[in-house]
């Protein structure tokens, strides 16, 4: 007999992510007195903050039906990208900003072209993409870290504005401005429409190509702000950097509620995904946890996180 727990249960899809994150704040609040302090939430936001944007990104990629696997990628270009320009007394700080969201804009349409045009799937475009945009910024830094960089670059991921870091500041302004384009506006809804059925939504009358378009650029200027917020942050241009994110940041959808399948996704859910991520690892920490069981509590979060979207669709 087929139990479908959206029909029995209808708050669990909408509010289970809220229920969780508040019951394993409870209880690693009683494990460990230092999770509540102001200083520690400060550290979470700041961890959390890359791992968000990406995360905002990739939501709205995986809504209409794709992936994007080249976000990391995209983090270490941007932010060697970036950090060319950031040298004190050469360029103002707009000429890095630029640069860097310029790339990460143009990588992101790559994408979209490439995957409109030539109907590859986006799981294989993005892993090509991966690679290229990984040797692209060995490339351009000579396999070797920038650094020297601008005292007012270093600031936007150092910094802070009335004790809050500027990390936060980007990551609140950031989930306002995806959550308006998902919820209030013609392209969010016409995301939902081609990831829900895509045929359906060209047969009336959606360009689908361009919200793909759109879609993946967008997604590749949102790893392009955590790539200028990583680089900012360790004060060097790392080609290295942002190997995995990609997987946190798809890991935190996930979580968050955003349906593999398409069609389903909420940039609050998208948050509490990356925030409940953070909180764990920040927990795991804080209890002496090595890094090689963190991963495994992370694997176990997102196969569950899965189960639990593919149970409440179609029902065990």
């Amino acid at each position: 007999m087929e139990v479908n727990l959206n029909s029995r249960y209808p708050n669990i899809s909408r509010y289970g992510i809220f229920l969780a994150f508040v019951l394993i704040c409870l209880a690693l609040a009683l494990s460990t007195p230092r999770f509540f302090t102001l200083s520690n939430l400060l550290i979470i936001g700041t961890q959390v903050s890359i791992n968000a944007l990406l995360a905002f990104g990739v939501t709205f990629v995986i809504i209409t039906g794709g992936i994007d696997l080249s976000l990391g990628s995209m983090v270490a270009i941007t932010g060697v990208v970036a950090a060319l320009f950031a040298h004190p007394d050469t360029y103002p700080l707009a000429v890095p900003l630029f640069a860097g969201l310029g790339a990460g804009l143009l990588l992101g349409a790559f994408n979209g072209l490439v995957i409109t045009k030539s109907k590859v799937p986006p799981f294989i475009v993005t892993l090509g993409t991966m690679t290229i945009g990984r040797g692209l910024a060995l490339i351009l830094s000579k396999g070797r870290p920038i650094s020297n960089l601008s005292d007012s670059f270093n600031f936007i991921g150092g910094g802070n504005i009335l004790g809050i870091p500027f990390p936060i500041v980007i990551l609140v302004l950031a989930f306002i401005i995806c959550a308006i384009i998902l919820n209030k506006t013609v392209l969010g809804r016409y995301m939902y429409a081609v990831g829900g059925n895509e045929p359906a939504a060209r047969a009336s009358g959606i360009n689908v190509s361009r919200v793909k378009m759109w879609v993946y650029s967008i997604c590749g200027l949102l790893s392009a702000v955590g790539g200028i917020l990583l680089t900012s942050r360790i004060t060097t241009g790392q080609p290295n950097a942002g190997a995995g994110f990609e997987l946190d940041a798809i890991a935190a959808a996930i979580i968050g509620g955003t349906s593999t399948s398409g069609g389903t996704g909420t940039m609050t859910g998208t948050l509490m995904g990356a925030l409940l991520i953070g909180v764990i690892s920040n927990s795991l920490d804080l209890l002496n946890v090595t890094s090689y069981y963190q991963q495994v509590v992370m694997g176990v979060i997102i196969i569950g996180a899965v189960v639990l979207d593919s149970a409440g669709k179609t029902g065990t």
